[in-house]
């Protein structure tokens, strides 16, 4: 297949089921690409000389290469390639903001549109699955040491593998039932079917992964019990504490933050009888603009809900999440009112109402983001019996959990590191994913749990 084809070749993505469908289900909206499709349309790429795909790769990958051989049908050689840099290329694949990263960033003029890498890096992830091409850690030597990694989420198992690959030994603890974190509790089923997740869960368990699912550090397990068992510790907790809403009644029944409801729900998919909070029959309110409040009012339209709503405070070109995700949301029936604010919440026992304004956007702050403003007597009302709270999270007070006294942490409550190393302040602990760099995309936590795994092996092996 020729490359540079974009010229004569349309944009094309694998069938994405209709809304109408899919509002229905959880099932990933998309299908496979067919191998003729997946060929044709990495035949796309311009191979340009300076690849800004690959630049705004949080992992670097070498995007170009990986379109070349499919292009050539070499599909083995290709996800050799994609996995080099990428512990999860099928997780990335799914749910990665393509738009915002290395799809956003192609070079190829913009009439043409870019070429579909996610879709394409899923495509010959799943052959590789189907082809026995993947293969978990199997270290060419065993090491004495070993790494405890606190969570199980996508930095603690990308950590994992990495770790197990220069053959430590390594157990993960994590709270939950399920190894996974995020990938299972708050990610729904429509954008990663829970499964993906699971296959790679078993890939390090007969790695030789020693998981201890439903341990709480600081409960079941102290801190300083857990350093006394390995001769290295990893971080890898996420955050999860939510940022509330400060409106007069956000106390009223009905009004929870959002991940306890993606939770709920996920649980529910799981098969597992919770009590959490559902949509079915409700007029749903979700405050927030990024790609967690895209799950709850995608997961709001599934269960059965009235009506869905999206409050945003900015407009739709300054939303954090991907804007493939609000296309979405909007073919499934989501209202968005964006520029628009909660000023107040209104019901007797349970909220019954959303009292709103609008907003303007003003000067740009430190972030050099435009600071929303009311307009002044442009309150209206929303009809809402449940709302989620989805305006990001903060860390949880980690040096107090697990009483250590010597840990560092930024203003912001996350974990100090010394640059893209992960290490602490403490001696022989390190830490990765949004517990060291905030709350951020999935992709993120994969490359900083293999540079600080990276790290922990450059200091047990010695120089």
């Amino acid at each position: 297949m020729t490359l540079l084809s974009f010229v004569d070749v349309p944009q094309q993505r694998p069938y994405r089921r209709l809304a109408r469908e899919r509002r229905h289900d959880f099932r990933e909206i998309y299908d496979e690409f067919i191998p003729d499709s997946a060929v044709t349309q990495a035949s796309r790429c311009s191979q340009c000389g300076v690849p800004f795909c690959q630049i705004h790769c949080p992992l670097s990958n070498n995007i170009p290469d990986w379109l070349s051989l499919t292009a050539e049908g070499r599909l083995e050689e290709a996800y050799a390639i994609a996995s080099a840099t990428n512990t999860f290329p099928e997780i990335c694949g799914r749910i990665c903001p393509h738009d915002r990263l290395c799809e956003g960033n192609c070079v190829i003029e913009k009439g043409f549109e870019s070429v579909t890498i996610g879709t394409i890096e899923r495509f010959i992830t799943e052959k590789a699955f189907d082809n026995g091409w993947v293969r978990g850690p199997e270290p060419a030597c065993e090491r004495s040491q070993s790494v405890g990694i606190v969570g199980a989420g996508p930095a603690g198992l990308a950590a994992a593998d990495r770790l197990r690959r220069h053959g430590y030994r390594v157990e993960i603890y994590d709270r939950h039932d399920r190894a996974g974190g995020l990938l299972v509790y708050g990610i729904p089923d429509f954008k990663l079917e829970k499964h993906v997740v699971s296959r790679r869960v078993d890939l390090l368990l007969e790695g030789g992964v020693v998981f201890h699912q439903g341990t709480d550090i600081g409960r079941d397990l102290t801190f300083a019990d857990l350093r006394t068992r390995h001769d290295a510790v990893l971080l890898a907790t996420g955050v999860y504490k939510a940022r509330d809403i400060q409106a007069p009644g956000v106390g009223l029944d009905g009004i929870v933050p959002a991940l306890d409801y993606l939770i709920a729900s996920n649980r529910r998919g799981l098969g597992i009888d919770v009590a959490g909070p559902d949509a079915a029959g409700h007029r749903v309110v979700v405050v927030g603009g990024g790609d967690t409040a895209m799950d709850c009012v995608r997961t709001a339209v599934r269960q059965g809900a009235r009506a869905v709503t999206c409050l945003y405070r900015r407009d739709r070109d300054n939303m954090p999440g991907s804007q493939r995700e609000v296309s979405y949301a909007i073919e499934e029936g989501v209202i968005f009112e964006f520029l628009s604010a909660p000023q107040a919440f209104a019901g007797d026992d349970r909220v019954a109402s959303v009292k709103a304004s609008r907003m303007r956007l003003g000067n740009a702050d430190s972030d050099g983001r435009r600071q929303p403003l009311p307009v002044e007597g442009t309150g209206f009302g929303v009809e809402a019996t449940l709302v989620l709270k989805a305006l990001g999270f903060d860390p949880e007070p980690v040096a107090e959990m697990f009483a250590l006294d010597d840990l560092e942490t930024e203003a912001d409550g996350t974990v100090k590191t010394a640059g893209l190393t992960g290490r602490t302040s403490v001696p022989g602990v390190w830490a990765a994913g949004d517990i060291a760099r905030g709350a951020s995309l999935v992709v993120w936590a994969i490359r900083d749990a293999r540079q600080a795994a990276d790290s922990i092996h450059q200091d047990l092996s010695g120089p």
